[in-house]
């Protein structure tokens, strides 16, 4: 099948600027923008690293958007599903973003996405067992309510929020930062495996991309931008799961904090974010009662 040469030609070029070197996705939505304002898909190399505003990474760019030919794309194509910014089945929350993916890749059902509630539930990696208890009391209150779980398939408490759900015959959506031929940690394949199979695994890198540092913020986004809200069940001051959680604030999202120990620091992040205005939640009904008149 010719995925790419069945696709629109905006559509193309996205998918081409996704598997590009050399350009992140601010330059790439410089393009974009440009072209919903002139109305055209048809520029140059040269004009296209102009607009994006590239300078040292400009030959980079040049050379390996030059390389991807409608063969070449074709090619890669064949091993990925994807939806596209345009693309009816785009979660329009997640359109409302700053600077948001261009391409989703995927493997599950894509049909998650349209739930009609998704609550994130992040916290940290080297959780403690009171937050396997929160979150073991948690899930099956909110499966109870069809409320689809998104978190991102890391150690600790993502990990537990999606197990839990699996177990509790409910829905879950992983948003991973990297390619979906890769898994990390190498510890979660069974679940990663599974998801895969039942349910939903998001990323915006294409395959072949591994890991990298930066990749773990522009994941939270994603997280913070699909869910209708999301809670924080434990979090030291400095953690991913407060990026997260202050995504989520500005972009409009309900953020929920589960209190902790206040003297082992585990759950520092979590009362610096009650203090800072998240709603302080004790039990599921709370995340229900709050989220109710969303979508």
């Amino acid at each position: 099948m010719e995925k790419f040469k069945k696709l629109t030609s905006i559509s193309q070029l996205l998918l081409r600027l996704t598997y590009s070197k050399g350009i992140g996705i601010v330059g790439k939505w410089k393009i974009l923008m440009h072209l919903i304002e002139t109305n055209t898909s048809q520029l140059s190399v040269s004009e296209l690293s102009q607009i994006a505003q590239l300078h040292r990474t400009r030959i980079d760019f040049m050379t390996s958007f030059s390389a991807l030919t409608s063969e070449i794309m074709e090619e890669k194509l064949k091993m990925e599903q994807f939806i596209t910014y345009f693309d009816p089945m785009y979660p329009e929350q997640l359109r409302q973003i700053s600077s948001p993916p261009l391409v989703l890749f995927y493997r599950g059902d894509i049909t998650l996405l349209d739930a009609k509630k998704i609550i994130g539930i992040v916290g940290a990696r080297q959780a403690t067992s009171y937050a396997y208890k929160v979150i073991k009391t948690f899930i099956p209150e909110l499966i109870k309510e069809e409320i689809v779980t998104i978190s991102g398939l890391a150690k600790g408490v993502d990990w537990c929020a999606h197990d839990q759900t699996l177990r509790h015959t409910g829905k879950t959506i992983g948003v991973v930062a990297c390619g979906l031929d890769y898994c990390y940690p190498k510890e979660s394949i069974s679940l990663f495996n599974e998801m895969c199979r039942h349910h939903l695994v998001l990323s915006e890198h294409p395959i072949g991309t591994k890991p990298k540092r930066h990749h773990f913020p522009m994941r939270n986004r994603v997280i913070a931008g699909i869910a209708d809200g999301v809670c924080v069940v434990e979090a030291k001051q400095r953690s991913g799961a407060l990026i997260t959680a202050q995504l989520a604030l500005e972009y409009g999202r309900d953020v929920f904090a589960v209190p902790g120990d206040i003297l082992s620091g585990q759950s520092q992040g979590c009362h610096e974010l009650i203090l800072d205005g998240a709603i302080c939640t004790t039990n599921a009904q709370k995340i229900i009662n709050e989220t109710q008149f969303y979508r």
